[in-house]
C-alpha cells in the first residue's frame, strides 16, 4: 500500500500550478499521461475522489481515495 509520502509525491506531480489543489484540467492532463483519455472517465474519477464536490482534489481527498483504492494508487505510482 502507498503511504502518505507517496500520495504527496503523486499530488505534487498532478498539482502543476502549485496551489495545493488539483483542478479538473490538471487531473485530466495527468490522467492522459497515464493512458486515460476519455473525458467521461476523467470526470467520473474526479467526482469519485472530490468528496466535498468543490471541483478540486485536495491532498486529504487523495489520501482518503488511496486508502480505499490501494491497488489503483499502486498502479499510478508505477507509471510515474
Amino acid at each position: 500500500m502507498a503511504d502518505r509520502g507517496e500520495c504527496e509525491r503523486v499530488f505534487k506531480r498532478f498539482d502543476v500550478n502549485g496551489d495545493n489543489k488539483i483542478s479538473l484540467a490538471e487531473f485530466s492532463d495527468a490522467l492522459k499521461v497515464l493512458g486515460l483519455t476519455s473525458q467521461e472517465e476523467v470526470q467520473r474519477r474526479m467526482e469519485e475522489i472530490d468528496k466535498d464536490g468543490d471541483g478540486f482534489i485536495t491532498l486529504e481527498e487523495l489520501v482518503e481515495f488511496q486508502s480505499a483504492n490501494p491497488n489503483l494508487m499502486r498502479d499510478v505510482l508505477k507509471r510515474l
